[in-house]
C-alpha cells in the first residue's frame, strides 16, 4: 500500500495544471510511435524505387532493387507493433472474417494485404523472375530446387518473356505509388480525423505524414546503400548518392514548409487550445520537438545538404556528410512520430493541464521490445539480400 501511494505521488508530481484522474496514464506508448515510423520507411523506400522505373531517373538505378527489398523487409514487421499493443494479436484476423468497411482502423488490414501481396511481392517476383530461372539452372543441390520453386514453374527466358516482366513491373509500380500513399497517408488521416484532439485534428496531417515518409525513406536508402557497399568492399556510385541527397534536400524543404504552415494555421485560428499547446511545447516537448525534431533533425540536415550544393567537397567528405545527414534525419523523423503520438496525449480534455509519459524498459510496451522491432527489419533485409542479390551483377549466381 505504501509503495502504491509513493507511485501515485510520483505520477501526480509530474502533472501541471488540472487533469482528470483517468488521464494520468497514456493509452498509446512507444509501440504506436514505432508503427507509423516503420510504415513511413516502407512508403518512402517504395516511392524512391518508383523514381527509376516510372519516372526514368537512371541515376538511382543502383538502389532500385535494394529499395524494393528494404520496403518488403520493413513491411513484414509493420503490423507487429500494433499486434503487440493489442495484447490479443489472434483477434486481428477478425478484420478479414467480419470486415467493417467504415472503420479506418480495419481498413489497414486490407491496405496492408494489398500492398504486401499485390504490389511488393508481385513486383519483386517479376523483377527477379529471369534471374531466378538462371540461378535455378546454375545452382546445385537445395539451392537449385529452392530457386526453381520461387519461379513457380515459369522458366521462359525469351526476349518476349523478359519484356513482359519489365512491362509488368512498370505497371505494378504505377499502381504501387498511390498504394504507398494510402498505406502511410491513412495513418495521418487516422490522427487528423480525431476532432476532439486539437494536436491531431488538422487537414494537413496526412500530407505531412506522406512527405515525412518520403524523407525518411530516402535517408534510409542512403544509409542502406552506403553500408551494403562498405560490406561488399565496393565503391559508392557518387552520381547515385548525389541524386539521392538532392531528392532528400528538396523533400525535406517541402516537409518542413508543410509543418510550419500547419503551425501558422493553428496560431492564426487562435483556438482555445493554443495556450495549452504552447505550454506543452515549452515544457513537455521542448527537447523532443524544438531541439531534436526541428534543430537536429531538420535545420542541421538542411544546412549540411545546402553546403554540399554550394561548395565543392571531396567525394570522401561528401559521402560522410550525406551519411551523417541521413542519420540525423532518421532521428528527426522518429522524434516527429513521438511528438505526434505522445504529444497528443499529454494534455487533458479540459485543456487545463499536462501529464507525462513514463516509458518502461521491459514488458510488451517497453523500450527493449521497440528496439527489437526496429532491428528485426534489418535482419530480414540481410536475409532477403542473400536470397535475392540486388546488385548490378544481378545475373550472377548467388555465392
Amino acid at each position: 500500500m505504501e509503495h502504491l501511494f509513493e507511485q501515485l505521488q510520483q505520477n501526480f508530481s509530474q502533472i501541471v495544471g488540472y487533469i482528470y484522474p483517468n488521464e494520468i496514464e497514456l493509452h498509446w506508448g512507444i509501440l504506436i510511435v514505432v508503427y507509423p515510423y516503420i510504415t513511413g520507411l516502407v512508403a518512402g523506400a517504395f516511392i524512391l524505387a518508383s523514381l527509376e522505373r516510372v519516372f526514368d531517373v537512371k541515376e538511382v538505378l543502383p538502389t532500385y532493387r535494394l529499395a524494393l527489398l528494404t520496403a518488403l523487409a520493413f513491411l513484414i514487421v509493420a503490423p507487429l507493433p500494433l499486434l503487440a499493443h493489442l495484447g490479443h494479436p489472434e483477434r486481428s484476423f477478425e478484420i478479414m472474417i467480419t470486415p467493417h468497411l467504415e472503420s479506418a482502423m480495419a481498413m489497414f488490414g486490407f491496405v496492408y494485404l494489398w500492398y504486401l501481396l499485390v504490389v511488393l511481392i508481385l513486383e519483386i517476383w517479376f523483377e527477379y523472375r529471369g534471374d531466378m530461372v538462371l540461378w535455378s539452372r546454375s545452382g546445385k543441390g537445395l539451392k537449385k530446387y529452392f530457386y526453381y520453386l520461387l519461379t513457380l514453374g515459369s522458366l521462359d527466358t525469351s526476349e518476349k518473356a523478359l519484356w513482359f516482366d519489365q512491362k509488368a513491373v512498370k505497371f505494378i509500380t504505377i499502381i504501387g505509388i498511390p498504394s504507398a500513399f494510402i498505406l502511410h497517408g491513412y495513418v495521418g488521416f487516422l490522427f487528423g480525423s480525431i476532432k476532439a484532439n486539437p494536436w491531431w485534428s488538422s487537414v494537413l496531417m496526412p500530407i505531412v505524414f506522406l512527405f515525412s515518409a518520403i524523407v525518411s525513406g530516402i535517408s534510409l536508402m542512403i544509409l542502406v546503400y552506403g553500408i551494403t557497399a562498405l560490406f561488399r568492399s565496393k565503391q559508392i556510385d557518387m552520381v547515385c548518392i548525389d541524386k539521392l541527397a538532392s531528392f532528400l534536400f528538396y523533400t525535406l524543404i517541402i516537409d518542413v514548409s508543410l509543418e510550419v504552415l500547419d503551425f501558422i494555421h493553428r496560431v492564426y485560428e487562435s483556438v482555445e487550445s493554443i495556450h495549452i499547446m504552447e505550454q506543452m511545447i515549452s515544457q513537455k516537448l521542448f527537447i523532443s520537438l524544438v531541439v531534436v525534431q526541428l534543430l537536429i533533425g531538420t535545420l542541421l540536415p538542411l544546412t549540411f545538404l545546402a553546403f554540399t550544393k554550394l561548395l565543392r567537397f571531396p567525394d570522401e567528405l561528401k559521402r560522410l556528410i550525406y551519411f551523417v545527414t541521413a542519420i540525423l534525419v532518421q532521428i528527426g523523423i522518429f522524434s516527429t512520430r513521438w511528438n505526434v503520438v505522445i504529444g497528443g496525449q499529454l494534455f487533458s480534455k479540459s485543456l487545463r493541464g499536462l501529464t507525462h509519459y513514463k516509458m518502461e524498459l521491459l514488458g510488451i510496451e517497453g523500450l527493449l521490445i521497440s528496439i527489437g522491432l526496429l532491428i528485426m527489419p534489418l535482419v530480414i533485409l540481410a536475409i532477403l539480400i542473400k536470397i535475392l542479390p540486388p546488385w548490378q551483377d544481378r545475373t550472377a549466381a548467388v555465392s
